[in-house]
């Protein structure tokens, strides 16, 4: 037998439970290895049988006086009986289906049995427990036993089988940590840590294993940052000097004053683009807290030592936003801007809307941005595919989009016109996420956190609306609209279908929702329009409608035209309408927390008072007490915090982004491993481990992080 040796060569295993095998991802002995128990029942402690009680869940050691099969007299089924006595005490035990189990315990037979107590009229029995004779080295009984995810047509027992008849192929895994990081880690040896996590011998020799396997897990992430850094150390960037003087009348003539955290994360930044190396840095912030006007800084230096400089968005609607506030911001500097993206192409002295010449126009402005003439380019990722070139690109700032990868980085530089450096980059997101979670999934970057308001910002009101209070809600928004407010309205659905079915957020259940009122774009404009509001402006917006039809729509609501915006989470990220007050979530359970806290940031940025009303379909008690916090809550990283520990990386940042989806074992939780791995990561030394690189390549293969 070999690590390389397929299961179907096993005893016991033959093609069909070779392809159910395959199923669960287990081809080979080595996957067999790496196929983790999901949890575990502790069977370890052996009663008496005059110390059970009903519902545990136990083992016993008993000698079986009377074993046999009948038919249950009313379905006909087979159902194995037996008498079992620990010498002072008997019992009933029972098994339905199983008539084969008489073949295998005897009368007089000695054995365990581990499963749940049950006390009715007939007193204590054990109904289909596992059993094993008694021996010294138990896999199903009288231990922690491990439990598996399994596939239809495979038991408990047939895992566990398995792994027992190839565990000690754990001793030829090669283990790619060496004495030096066992030992200042504090772990086991792979083959150690790979035999407890199937059969440990108590639950200190569990965690011990459970120890080593997530340091595995996260250490190679904090490698693979560790790598990209270095990467990037060896490259050279041209230095963007400070222009001190230049920069205090900038500041100086915004029509407001920049907080504390805004003048040290725009320092950060100045500083680390007035050097040789690349800057590589996250600037995360709450929303509203001002991370565009510090991004505006570097992008005024960049210009001023006659650079040219990138702003990237994740959708055409933040694009053209950005461009428009960086139009404004420069309107007396005579910097050239311009927007690019997949539809639209327009700059700052010249508007191109004739649809006959857009190709001939794009191909226009794509020849200005070659020879240098747009200092400022605003687009999409879709300036990564087109075909434009620039003269000399020094900065590259990506908005809500924080793994830009290494193949990245190579096609902008392609493009910056200048072979030798690398431009420098900077990471934008609105989505507070936790530092030392943003450490771990994030290590190859510098990070910058603006974790406060401006002093005029006033707080936004948020209330959990009782369903009988929802004519009250409508009320107050047509009184804001007669003020001469605007109105979100945000659905998690575009349209009703007959049965939607979705998973709860709270990850507890799955609703139906196919007799409930759902909440769809669609249909709550349909009964906005012409049932509660008749008298006012409603659109509607989604992810569906061509690029014009959203662009049309936005155009009428940021221009006054629409007084209530109903749409899907398409709005979430970074659109700026000053005039709207207030934020109406049906749904709300559906979503995270971070993200309703993102819906929330849609209203508050003006002088006017603004309100959140948030409604749920979940009767979940998990779910109300999440509204709850977020009721009471409206600083973002505390909203982050809370939702990662309730729901995990996963589902609060994505699967792509958060990477820690795919452990298997760690979490962000494990802050003691996270913070040794990272100190063990930085300034890694590749060069001596070329085993080490080739264990993260594979593993960037399997998780596809980029």
């Amino acid at each position: 037998m070999r690590l390389d040796t397929l299961v179907t060569k096993l005893n016991r295993v033959g093609d069909v439970l070779g392809k159910k095998l395959k199923r669960l991802g287990i081809e080979t002995v080595r996957d067999l290895l790496f196929y983790f128990p999901f949890r575990y029942e502790d069977f370890s402690q052996i009663k008496k049988i005059k110390d059970l009680k009903d519902g545990e869940e136990v083992t016993i050691r008993v000698k079986v006086e009377l074993i046999a099969n009948k038919r249950s007299p009313r379905k006909r089924k087979m159902i194995t009986e037996a008498v079992v006595s620990d010498g002072e005490d008997q019992m009933k035990v029972i098994w339905f289906g199983q008539p084969f189990i008489t073949k295998t315990i005897r009368t007089g037979s000695e054995i365990y049995l581990s499963g749940k107590i049950k006390d009715d009229m007939f007193g204590l029995q054990m109904v289909s427990p596992s059993f094993e004779s008694v021996k010294k080295d138990t896999a199903h009984t009288a231990r922690i036993v491990p439990i598996y995810s399994l596939t239809n047509g495979i038991t408990q027992k047939q895992i566990r089988f398995l792994v027992r008849q190839t565990i000690d192929m754990a001793d030829e895994l090669e283990d790619w940590l060496d004495d030096y990081i066992l030992e200042k880690a504090d772990l086991v040896p792979l083959a150690n840590a790979i035999r407890g996590i199937h059969f440990p011998e108590n639950s200190e020799d569990l965690k011990i294993c459970q120890r080593r396997l997530k340091f595995d897990e996260i250490f190679l992430l904090q490698l693979r940052s560790e790598m990209i850094r270095q990467s990037i150390k060896k490259n050279k960037s041209k230095k963007i000097i400070f222009k001190e003087e230049e920069t205090k009348n900038f500041v100086n003539s915004l029509p407001f004053e920049l907080t504390k955290k805004q003048k040290i994360s725009a320092w950060e930044i100045l500083q680390d683009m007035d050097n040789e190396r690349p800057m590589n840095r996250l600037l995360e912030g709450d929303v509203g807290s001002g991370k565009t006007v510090v991004a505006t800084m570097a992008l005024y230096n960049t210009v001023l030592n006659n650079s040219q400089a990138v702003l990237m968005a994740p959708t055409e609607i933040l694009a053209f936003q950005h461009y428009e506030t960086l139009c404004k911001i420069f309107e007396q500097k005579k910097i050239n801007i311009a927007l690019l993206t997949g539809t639209r192409a327009c700059s700052n002295t010249e508007f191109i809307s004739d649809k006959k010449n857009k190709k001939s126009e794009k191909k226009e402005l794509i020849e200005k941005i070659k020879k240098g003439e747009i200092k400022i380019l605003v687009g999409t990722h879709a300036l990564l595919t087109e075909k434009v070139k620039f003269k000399d690109l020094e900065l590259v700032i990506v908005d809500e989009q924080h793994r830009f990868g290494v193949d990245q980085r190579k096609t902008i530089r392609e493009k910056s016109g200048n072979e030798i450096t690398m431009p420098h980059f900077l990471s934008m997101t609105a989505t507070p996420i936790p530092r030392s979670f943003a450490l771990t999934l994030y290590g190859e970057l510098d990070i910058s956190i603006i974790d406060e308001m401006p002093a005029d910002r006033k707080l936004v009101k948020t209330r959990l609306v009782d369903p009988h209070n929802r004519d009250k809600a409508y009320e107050f928004i047509k009184k804001q609209v007669e003020q001469g407010r605007q109105v979100f309205v945000i659905c998690p659905l575009i349209e009703d279908n007959k049965d939607t079915r979705i998973q709860d957020t709270n990850n507890i259940q799955i609703i139906n929702y196919k007799n409930q009122e759902k909440k769809s774009v669609l249909s709550e404009y349909e009964k906005l329009s012409k049932q509660i509001f008749p008298d006012l402006r409603v659109g509607y917006l989604h992810g569906k409608l061509k690029t014009e039809e959203k662009g049309e729509t936005m155009k009428k609501f940021v221009g006054g035209d629409l007084d209530i915006l109903v749409s899907t989470s398409v709005v979430e990220v970074g659109v700026d309408i000053p005039n709207a007050s207030v934020m109406m979530i049906e749904g709300a359970d559906r979503f995270g927390l971070a993200q309703l806290h993102q819906f929330r940031g849609r209203v508050g940025r003006s002088e006017h008072q603004s309100y959140c009303f948030i409604f749920s379909d979940s009767d979940s008690k998990k779910s109300q007490e999440r509204l709850e916090f977020f009721e009471k809550n409206n600083s973002g990283f505390a909203v982050a915090q809370y939702d990662l520990e309730t729901r995990g990386p996963g589902e609060v940042y994505g699967t792509t982004q958060s990477g820690m989806m795919n452990f298997r074992l760690a979490s962000w939780r494990d802050s003691d491993i996270i913070k040794i791995a990272r100190e063990i990561a930085i300034d890694f030394d590749f060069g001596r481990y070329p085993q080490v690189k080739e264990k993260i390549k594979k593993w960037e293969d399997s998780v596809h992080l980029e």
